[in-house]
């Protein structure tokens, strides 16, 4: 049994023991996007400190929380906050809570993320739907010995966001009065921003946004077999569209703006994907 594995079941165990209920679904929270968390019932707070094998976020707007509780009768888990590849980790290892997630019974995991705007047409606090991804990152989860249990070593990609969820959820948030944007992400390592040549590059490989995280845990919950949602939460425009500094703090205030509809898209998805 290999390290990795030994890691996944010693963290399933744990929180088994935690709690007995089955979540079909599961949220993993971006920055500044973690107080959904909160508004579960009856929920079950178990901190990432405390799971063995389970890698702890070290980034301010990621509190390392791992919840089960309900929201409007529906199981469902939430993860506030995750580990960055930049953080110092391999992308198998920030991908252990989703490999956990699908042993615990989770069928279909909602990505959600804070992202630089690439496209012009987007505006700062615009909610979008990811259609697509570009790997960036120059490193994939999947590199190394295959998870047999989990998936085969060439698992496909061509509907990784899940059609059938995406075009569903547009459909229900019209109808709540909530715009969703669509389109690609794209992840790049980070923890430097990107250049404005950067961002002038990517817009010419059709990409619309851009942030340092998802794509891995998006291959890994599908190498597991999982459906797969992405949001992102358009905090900022990117490096050059606009005459001014990119920060952090700047992603989490805006996140915090949008909560509330954020929160409302979250909750559509739960009720109907759950």
């Amino acid at each position: 049994m290999s390290d990795l594995t030994t890691r996944i079941d010693s963290a399933v165990r744990y929180i088994r023991e935690q709690t007995d209920a089955l979540p079909q679904m599961a949220l993993i929270l971006g920055s500044g996007l973690g107080d959904f968390a909160h508004t579960l019932e009856e929920a079950i707070v178990i901190s990432f400190s405390d799971i063995p094998g389970f890698p702890v976020p070290t980034v301010e707007g990621h509190a390392g929380a791992f919840v089960i509780g309900k929201h409007k009768g529906k199981t469902v888990a939430a993860l506030s906050g995750r580990v960055h590849y930049y953080e110092g980790l391999s992308q198998r290892e920030i991908t252990i809570p989703v490999r956990v997630l699908a042993k615990l019974g989770v069928k279909t995991v909602l990505l959600t993320n804070a992202a630089g705007g690439i496209n012009l047409e987007f505006s700062s606090g615009a909610l979008m739907l990811i259609r697509d991804h570009i790997n960036y990152s120059g490193q994939n989860p999947l590199i190394g010995p295959n998870l047999e249990a989990f998936g085969p070593r060439f698992p496909d990609m061509t509907d990784l966001y899940t059609k059938q969820l995406r075009e569903t959820l547009k459909s229900v948030t019209q109808k709540a009065g909530i715009h969703l944007e669509e389109g690609v992400y794209t992840m790049y390592s980070g923890p430097s921003y990107e250049t404005p040549a950067e961002i002038h590059m990517l817009r010419g490989f059709g990409a619309d946004a851009v942030g340092m995280s998802t794509v891995p845990e998006a291959i890994a919950a599908r190498h597991s077999g999982m459906r797969v949602i992405g949001i992102s939460c358009i905090t900022n425009m990117a490096a050059g569209v606009l005459d001014q500094p990119l920060s952090h703090e700047e992603v989490v205030e805006t996140a915090l703006r949008v909560k509330d509809t954020f929160i409302c898209v979250v909750s559509l998805a739960i009720q109907h994907f759950a």
